[in-house]
């Protein structure tokens, strides 16, 4: 089954009760059992069922089987936010004394989670660079995960998957890979070695910022041990699944990250028509950031699908042929980036990724606001960035929209 035809037919099919096309909204909070034996055997988790939607729910049930169909994973778990569905994949891994590596060119949101982390007794060390090389260097006998982004945002860096899931192996970690911005349709992570995958529904996938929403699907492949991972030594009778198992019956059960079943309903709308969305907002990005290379008032452009990016060959190797849905550029100050801003119409400023409409947003007075000059080029914010996730507009129009707005651009601050 190709990709396209997977949106709509992969691990899902019409209502057995009805016959609805659409998955049925089960907008309750519980469920009955016929008997009470039938209730302890579903909470003994020897028969299969739903007791209360904060652990499980039908609608949101189908949403997780697809995404987990559509990424080769062998199940999944939806949560209410993508920061909801990083903070319960590391809570069920990482305990007191253990080590996190991440690149540091992460979305900001996720950047303050990893430092708040400190709190708890577990180090983050954040890697300049993604390079497999630079992971290497930062190994401690107390690491036990990796995290990147399959598109850096917004340092728009792109990760060997398959070098560094090899990596990790070597060491008995686990990989990670957000990847909201490439979706399951630039790439799978988990069929190039990574362990788990995360999805900011709310962008790509959900596609018109209708609904908010995080998943995590794993991919199978860890060995897990009580040695290496005593948390889940309670789970390891299950086998592959023990470690959504330890999620759904205690960290996602415990910490109510529970989607909701209209997010559900909703992010499953947006999966079926997400492949037609992506394929047109990553042409229009690879047009845009070509065209905006020559364009007077441009310091720099940052994307992918330039063959002046340093990990355009990573991408081109690794992505099914697009380079993604975000660019950014850079105009030479602080007041240039507002001045730009403004002076867009066919673009919308506003803090998100992913919608219908192109969204432009200046990073280091918005997301970065709170870390310091010093950290945000870490990240790779420096103060003119303007970050651009791409839309449905036509191509034509918005480059004729950032033409306008550039003539704004001030030589020399």
């Amino acid at each position: 089954m190709k990709f396209d035809t997977a949106l709509l037919h992969g691990g899902y099919g019409p209502d057995k009760s009805h016959g609805a096309t659409l998955p049925p909204i089960s907008q309750n909070t519980a469920f009955a059992a016929d008997t009470a034996e039938d209730l302890e055997a579903i909470f003994a988790n020897r028969k299969p069922g739903f007791v209360y939607s904060r652990v499980a729910n039908p609608t949101v049930s189908s949403f997780e089987r697809r995404i987990a169909y559509l990424e080769g994973g062998i199940g999944a778990v939806a949560c209410n936010s993508g920061m909801a569905a990083v903070t319960v994949a590391l809570f069920g891994l990482l305990q007191q004394g253990d080590e996190l590596l991440s690149a540091s060119g992460i979305f900001g949101g996720t950047h303050s989670l990893f430092d708040s982390l400190a709190d708890l007794g577990i180090h983050t060390t954040f890697v300049p660079d993604s390079r497999v090389a630079s992971f290497e260097k930062a190994f401690t006998e107390h690491t036990k995960a990796v995290f990147v982004e399959s598109i850096g945002n917004p340092k728009l860096d792109v990760p060997d998957i398959a070098a560094l899931a090899k990596l990790c192996d070597a060491h008995g970690a686990v990989l990670i890979v957000d990847a909201t911005m490439a979706t399951p349709m630039l790439y799978r992570p988990i069929a190039l070695g990574a362990h788990l995958v995360i999805h900011s529904t709310s962008k790509f996938i959900n596609g018109s910022s209708s609904a908010i929403g995080g998943v995590l699907i794993d991919g199978g492949r860890v060995k897990w041990t009580a040695e290496r991972f005593p948390a889940l030594k309670p789970y390891l009778k299950f086998g592959p699944p023990a470690f959504l198992i330890r999620l759904r019956e205690s960290i996602y059960r415990d910490h109510g990250a529970c989607m909701p079943p209209m997010h559900a309903y909703l992010n499953s709308i947006g999966l079926e028509t997400m492949a037609v969305r992506m394929e047109r907002i990553c042409d229009t990005a690879l047009k845009l950031a070509t065209a905006l290379q020559q364009m007077p008032g441009v310091k720099e452009i940052n994307y992918p699908g330039l063959s002046s990016h340093p990990d355009h060959d990573v991408a081109k190797a690794q992505f099914n042929g697009q380079f993604g849905p975000m660019f950014t550029l850079r105009v030479g100050t602080w007041e240039n980036a507002f001045a730009v801003l403004n002076a867009l119409k066919c673009c919308t400023i506003a803090s998100n990724i992913g919608d219908a409409r192109t969204l432009v947003l200046h990073p280091a007075s918005s997301i970065y606001h709170e870390y310091s000059k010093e950290d945000r080029l870490k990240m790779g914010v420096p103060d003119d960035l303007i970050r651009v996730s791409v839309g449905l507009e036509d191509s034509d129009d918005l480059l004729e929209d950032f033409r306008t707005a550039l003539q704004t651009v001030k030589e020399g601050g």
